[in-house]
């Protein structure tokens, strides 16, 4: 009776070959990053981002007790290196925040009264026109079809997938989050540098810096987040404007039997 051999040798496995398209699409992000950089404004975004991220960090470190060594004689000692680069970490903190809460308050401020000027306007006509403002300084993400005349559609009136005209208008209420929220996070930067400066470290309360940073963080988030994700949408869309047949056409067809007549009027709604 003779004994079988079996083979016994190793399989080996091929490594999985990266797709050259995804390769090819983080080369192209790397140096597009790179070049970004080296422009004067690129640079300096680079440099303040840096900044808040290290002195950020530093912060969090120390309100963690992540050096002990620091707390001499204790960690809640006003006098301990501890306490000391806490307050040194806020304040430049604080200053590195006012540079976008007040440097970019010209701006918010302008937007600000545009959106007053459309929303409080008396006739259709004038709050079409603040509107069409509004849309056009804020275009890189804030999408509107043209009218034949050049003027914005105030309707969100949807196109027939067949026709072929990319992504659908940006809702209004995005708007009025992004405005609102720049001009909150100036004045919670107001009320944050004002505690940071009238008062010093022995009388200030705990809890207005972590109140007042907390709300200019998410008063600027917020709308950054929404604008990034509207650009990502738009264009998504626009590479892809197929994408839009996967909506059914009926319901692109009674959306548009429903906003067809509400002419000028539709400024008026929020």
């Amino acid at each position: 009776m003779t004994s079988q051999t079996k083979n016994t040798a190793p399989i080996e496995h091929s490594p999985e070959k990266e797709d050259p398209a995804e390769a090819s699409s983080w080369t192209a992000t790397a140096g597009s990053f790179g070049r970004w950089v080296l422009t004067p404004m690129g640079f300096a975004i680079t440099v303040y981002g840096l900044n808040v991220i290290a002195w950020g960090g530093m912060l969090f470190l120390l309100l963690c007790n992540a050096a002990p060594a620091m707390c001499h004689p204790s960690c809640n000692d006003l006098y301990s290196s501890r306490r000391i680069w806490i307050e040194i970490n806020s304040q430049i903190l604080n200053a590195l925040f006012c540079v976008t809460g007040f440097g970019l308050a010209p701006w918010r401020i302008r937007d600000l009264y545009l959106w007053c000027r459309w929303r409080l306007g008396r006739g259709a006509g004038t709050r079409r026109k603040w509107f069409d403002r509004l849309a056009e300084i804020h275009a890189n993400w804030f999408y509107q079809r043209l009218e034949p005349n050049g003027s914005s559609l105030l309707t969100t009136t949807l196109d027939s997938p067949s026709e072929g005209r990319g992504a659908t208008p940006t809702p209004r209420y995005k708007l009025h989050v992004v405005i609102w929220g720049n001009v909150l996070n100036t004045v919670f930067q107001i009320c944050l540098a004002a505690c940071m400066w009238s008062m010093n470290r022995f009388n200030r309360p705990s809890w207005t810096t972590g109140l007042f940073v907390g709300l200019a963080c998410v008063a600027a988030g917020v709308p950054g987040i929404l604008m990034w994700l509207e650009k990502k949408r738009i264009k998504k869309t626009n590479e892809h404007p197929g994408a839009l047949l996967l909506i059914p056409r009926s319901t692109l067809l009674g959306v548009k039997s429903h906003t067809a007549g509400s002419g000028n009027d539709a400024v008026e709604a929020a």
